[in-house]
């Protein structure tokens, strides 16, 4: 099967505006099925029957029928899509390593080379490269002056890709705390999970053991003499942890095994390497272990436990545990976190947990990152995102402290800040912290801030005026450095002008507005939109609207280099902060998941009718934009509301929740089920069927022009879309003018820059060429 996103390029066929394209029509094999009291009828159920060689048979034939429409579909707009992928292709940083992040004497990074398509884990020794730049020589990390190699290649992931089927597919990568080795996890697509490998730093060779299969987490202990891995079951669910000694012959010691088939297990070690925390959690309770770094197999010690299913991390400083968590208190649910502590050595019969810091409503802790001598914390106030910190320890014995009484040292931060994510801040023992800083009219700028002066660098950020990217290694005289405000005692302010112009922000070209929508039930949900200043008075102007309302993670309203080429087209590019995202508390989240997923839907519905009512969006030129969960978001508006809609782009799609909830063809965790319902409950079940996108599709209306994205990587779920897609245009009012297409591919378009810059720009082109037919 050839990828669309290949052909598009090649493809040169021309066909008569009287004959439009023929879409395809799957063949109907219709089954009931019944539960909770519901009958119905799926007539494309069998797309689903991975195990049924016939079935995928017929599959095959459908997706070649498919992946021709599509061609024909789009080959007249073969000269706009070479135009968008040149353009966002030639934005793409030339120079495509990361930052490097200094631990203890080493720099650590990424960096790709020419013609490349994966990067190469690298390391330097940072006392000899205080004023290197990547973008200047010397190339490699060889310095012609002395005639030494300054670059330590430690893993190319090139020649993973040939150890794992043609993809090199990492989700975790821990180097050990003494520097000596490297413990990662590779995706085995053949056998849809991932394998550990160990890599002795020294040598450059693999460690004979461990080599796991389905590894999902992992926690280096002893000094990095021992790592202790987590491995799910066929349910992919994390159930054991085995501890391993590197270098040893022994066999891998199970150190838990958890029976339940609800409770999931993760690990962490605490930044300072003295303790592994062992974190087990189902639907109904909470439990966090302690093992001792320095002896792993002395057992896990039981430190805190709830009756909820509840996010908590434990750090460790200077004899204290530090617990921030969401967990009930008193029995009632809290929509926020907050920060516990406790002595290590508590030897009372129940474990004594104190509060850190008293509660304030107005000043909501979003996320904490310790280090020897300072804590620093990412805030919200209102709707404002800020980044402060305070210095360590803590005052003990005088009950809980107010936040906003400490010495707080806040970051002046640029207009618009709509994330602040921590940087990975191995290194327990140095005040320079990292921070990535976010905003829709700024590229992302990879912070280091040290919280003993005050002082903060950007080491990382593309120009888009000038379509290159600085990266800096070291000191050197080329960064940008700044003071921050001391604002002790008192609340921060945001960056001046001059300073915005500091951080590369684009905010003189491209304009940033926010407003706040009334819902159906009178809730406000925040909407933020981005356009050119230069296309304001523009009339009829085309609009996206982005939208994800799933799990609380925050919607992605990061500046993205591939919106350029709409916004500079006149677009309106807007965002849906809707009810089961992130941002906004527990509450929020929870208001938008299970029975009250309609929230989310109709939150979306207003934020689109917003658009139009205001003469912001043109009301024939509105799209719709969701990823994953987003996509059954947009694809349920659509159901509800397709007249709003011109166009839409669904990525690789959650679009037959009733089907794939019930019956999961691809194993679910408890936290899918308790974002999206138990079928066995009732209530659920009820809800399941009125939100999931493919049993609502509307019969006899006309629906918008709609690009479904997927692949055939079975971790995504090819049959999600090709059901929906089916489906639409049996039941929908046929219109040529409104095509519904199809678009797939082989590849891991997450791990590759260059497919990235391809798929974008064909959404970009189909939007466009709806929006202009």
């Amino acid at each position: 099967m050839r990828p669309l996103l290949r052909l598009a390029y090649v493809a040169r066929r021309h066909y008569k505006a009287a004959a439009p394209p023929t879409p395809p029509k799957a063949p109907k094999k219709p089954q009931k099925f019944s539960f909770n009291g519901i009958t119905w009828e799926d007539p494309y159920s069998w797309m689903s029957k991975v195990s049924d060689k016939v079935a995928m048979r017929h599959m095959d034939v459908y997706m070649e029928q498919e992946e021709k429409y599509s061609e024909a579909v789009m080959s007249d707009s073969e000269k706009l899509l070479n135009k968008l992928h040149f353009e966002m292709a030639s934005r793409m940083p030339f120079d495509l390593s990361t930052p490097p992040l200094r631990w203890g004497p080493w720099l650590y990074y990424r960096r790709v080379e020419e013609a490349k398509p994966y990067p190469i884990l690298c390391r330097r020794l940072a006392s000899l490269n205080d004023d290197f730049i990547s973008h200047k020589y010397p190339p490699a990390g060889f310095d012609f002056t002395t005639g030494k190699a300054i670059e330590q290649k430690l893993v190319d992931y090139n020649l993973e890709a040939e150890r794992f089927g043609g993809y090199a597919y990492e989700e975790l990568s821990e180097v050990s705390p003494n520097h000596q080795f490297l413990a990662y996890t590779m995706y085995d697509k053949e056998n849809d999970y991932f394998k550990l490998s160990v890599r002795n730093l020294n040598s450059g060779s693999l460690c004979s053991k461990p080599q796991a299969e389905r590894v999902s987490n992992l926690a280096w202990a002893k000094d990095g003499h021992a790592l202790l891995y987590v491995v799910t079951d066929q349910k992919m669910r994390p159930y054991r942890i085995y501890y391993s000694l590197i270098g040893s012959t022994d066999e891998d010691v199970l150190l838990l095994e958890e029976s339940d088939e609800s409770v999931h297990i993760n690990i962490r070690h605490t930044k300072d390497f003295q303790y592994v925390t062992v974190n087990t959690f189902s639907p109904t309770s909470s439990k966090v272990f302690l093992i001792n770094a320095a002896d792993p197999l002395s057992g896990l010690k039981l430190v805190w436990e709830c009756d909820a299913i509840a996010h908590c991390t434990i750090e460790h400083h200077q004899g204290y545990l530090y617990l921030f968590t969401d967990a009930p208190k008193g029995g009632q649910s809290v929509d926020y976190h907050y920060l516990l502590r406790s002595l290590v050595d508590d030897s009372s019969s129940t474990r004594k947990w104190e509060e850190v810091l008293v509660d304030d409503p107005y000043l909501i802790i979003e996320d904490v990152d310790f280090s020897d001598k300072y804590l620093a914390l990412i805030v919200r106030e209102g709707k404002k995102v800020q980044l402060c910190s305070v210095g360590l320890p803590l005052p003990c014995g005088k009950g809980s402290l107010k936040l906003r009484k400490l010495d707080l040292q806040y970051l002046s931060l640029p207009k618009h800040v709509c994330q602040i994510s921590p940087g990975p801040n191995y290194d327990f023992f140095s005040s320079v912290t990292r921070f990535i800083i976010s905003s829709p009219v700024m590229p992302d700028a990879v912070v280091d801030y040290d919280l003993a002066t005050g002082r903060w660098n950007i080491i990382q950020q593309q120009n888009m005026l000038h379509d290159r990217t600085r990266i800096l290694y070291g000191k050197n005289s080329a960064s940008i450095s700044m003071e921050s405000s001391n604002s002790k005692h008192s609340n921060p302010v945001n960056a001046s002008f001059e300073d915005d112009h500091l951080w590369n922000d684009l905010s003189e070209f491209y304009a940033c507005e926010q407003y706040e929508v009334p819902s159906f039930d009178g809730l406000f949900i925040p909407l933020t939109i981005v356009f050119s200043r230069n296309n304001k008075t523009q009339a009829k102007k085309p609009g996206i609207l982005h939208g994800h309302g799933a799990y609380g993670e925050l919607l992605d309203k990061r500046w993205r280099s591939e919106v350029k080429s709409l916004l500079d087209r006149g677009w309106v590019v807007a965002y849906a902060d809707v009810r089961g995202g992130g941002g906004y508390g527990k509450k929020w989240h929870s208001d938008g998941r299970r029975t009250k997923k309609h929230n989310s839907i109709n939150d979306y519905i207003s934020c689109a009718k917003f658009l139009i009512e205001n003469d912001i969006v043109h009301e024939n030129k509105l799209a719709g934009w969701g990823y994953s969960a987003g996509g059954l978001l947009v694809a349920s508006a659509i159901n509800r509301s397709p007249d709003l809609f011109r166009a839409a782009v669904l990525k690789v799609p959650f679009l037959d929740a009733t089907n794939t909830l019930l019956y999961p063809t691809l194993p679910l965790t408890a936290v899918d089920y308790e974002e999206f319902g138990y079928p066995g409950d009732h209530d659920d079940f009820l809800a399941i069927r009125e939100y999931s996108p493919y049993d609502n599709i509307r019969k006899d209306v006309l629906y918008p022009a709609i690009l479904v994205t997927s692949s055939f990587n079975t971790r995504f779920g090819v049959w999600e879309a090709a059901k929906w897609v089916a489906r639409v245009r049996d039941l929908s009012i046929y219109d040529p003018k409104r095509p519904i297409l199809l678009n797939l591919t082989t590849d891991l378009v997450e791990e590759n820059r260059y497919l990235q810059s391809k798929e974008s720009a064909l959404e970009s082109t189909f939007l466009i060429k709806m929006m202009e037919s």
